[in-house]
């Protein structure tokens, strides 16, 4: 079997407010002007990534990520295609809302939970050069999915030490994907968001240590 071409990245931080779907949406605007297709997936039941790309009304949305993980979970028509809509930008979208928050609990019981995403996913990649999942901010089952399905991580964080205090338990849980579900995943690196570095708040030296740590440098490797 060929190797599909696409790159599938998860964009996360158990943290909120750290830039994540600003991030993913134009990090995906981003390569789409480079002659690259893009697919961008809200991860997270707070569909932000869905109302930035400028889809506020859930009337409007045929499909969302919930139809189709609950399609997978129940082994019928992945209608991923019909879900997908396209950004004037060049970019596709897979949109959510609240209802993957439910979706997310019934995972729990799910046979394969940790792969439903992926199984998603998985008729459309060959479409793709890139596929970027902006992930909830919370170390659930539904980041797990992103990070099952994902080739690679970029984690966005903040310059700060409050948002530096909790990396340690995302490396656990991207340690623990590594070794039981997904043995090929790996840190792109840090993405430092909201730097001020004239601001006495921001400590550029915090994050500039933590780059260079041997943690960070450990679970980056291949």
């Amino acid at each position: 079997m060929q190797k599909s071409k696409c790159k599938v990245i998860a964009i996360t931080n158990q943290k909120g407010g750290v830039g994540k779907t600003t991030k993913t949406f134009n990090l995906g605007v981003a390569l789409a002007k480079q002659g690259k297709k893009v697919l961008v997936v809200d991860v997270d039941p707070q569909s932000n990534l869905t109302t930035y790309a400028g889809w506020y009304d859930e009337t409007e949305l045929k499909y969302t990520l919930t139809d189709l993980m609950e399609q997978s979970m129940n082994d019928d028509e992945i209608k991923i295609k019909e879900s997908i809509l396209h950004h004037s930008e060049n970019v596709d979208l897979i949109p959510s809302n609240l209802s993957l928050s439910a979706l997310e609990n019934s995972l729990t019981y799910a046979m394969s939970r940790e792969y439903t995403l992926r199984n998603c996913l998985s008729s459309i990649k060959d479409d793709y050069d890139y596929i970027f999942l902006d992930c909830q901010p919370s170390l659930g089952m539904l980041t797990i999915n992103a990070l099952a399905s994902a080739n690679s991580v970029i984690i966005t964080v903040q310059s700060e030490y409050f948002a530096l205090r909790g990396m340690p338990d995302l490396f656990k849980i991207i340690n623990k994907v590594r070794q039981q579900i997904n043995p090929t995943l790996k840190i792109e690196g840090a993405l430092l968001t909201l730097v001020d570095p004239v601001s006495n708040q921001t400590d550029m030296w915090s994050a500039y240590e933590w780059s260079k740590s041997s943690q960070f440098n450990y679970f980056k490797a291949e």
